[in-house]
């Protein structure tokens, strides 16, 4: 049997681990956690764009481990805040905030405005190996209502609801979940690059 190709994840969040992680079962590659190489850098994300943010936390692991590394980096526009939070999603009410935090901060802001709050998850998954970079995205519309349901997720899923569904992302098991997600589109198309490019 042939070793796994191995691939690092670049991030500290459990819950994207966990998503992408099952996205990658069944094929040949391994996806590696940073928790796994003992090793949570710091990464100062000031990009501008979500490729922007996901390329620099993808170059600044590969330079520390030189393996193939994906990260990614998405947010929530939301149409009647003009595109906000955007690339700020994970830091909407400050630094150090919770997730509770940004999403009391949404509701909040939606307060003055009628509904249907439109919205769209967006993501960007990046590939880089040192010499290779792939990009893919992965969109989710969908609307956001001013009360938090369910206890699976996190970020903003509490507060977001599918377009065509009644249930919030927070009510979805992880199957049900990656089958629609922003993350599971892009993660998956990223996924099929990956393959096809033999990286």
């Amino acid at each position: 049997m042939t070793k796994p190709k191995q691939i690092i994840f670049a991030t500290g969040n459990k819950g994207k681990l966990a998503e992408v992680k099952k996205i990658f079962e069944g094929t040949e590659y391994e996806i590696i956690s940073l928790y796994e190489l003992g090793d949570v850098p710091e990464i100062i994300e000031d990009g501008n764009t979500f490729e922007a943010n996901s390329f620099i936390k993808a170059k600044a692991i590969y330079d520390i481990h030189k393996k193939p590394v994906i990260a990614d980096d998405s947010g929530l526009e939301i149409e009647q805040l003009d595109g906000r939070p955007g690339v700020y999603a994970a830091r909407y009410a400050g630094e150090n905030c919770t997730y509770d935090d940004n999403n009391r901060k949404v509701i909040s802001e939606l307060e003055e405005f009628h509904e249907p709050h439109k919205a769209r998850f967006v993501c960007c998954a990046v590939y880089y190996d040192g010499q290779n970079k792939e990009v893919s995205f992965g969109y989710l519309p969908g609307k956001i209502i001013n009360e938090f349901r369910g206890q699976n997720g996190f970020g903003y899923d509490p507060i977001f609801v599918p377009e065509g569904f009644k249930q919030t992302l927070s009510e979805m098991n992880i199957e049900e979940k990656n089958k629609m997600s922003h993350r599971a589109e892009a993660f998956n198309e990223l996924k099929e690059k990956i393959i096809s490019g033999h990286l």
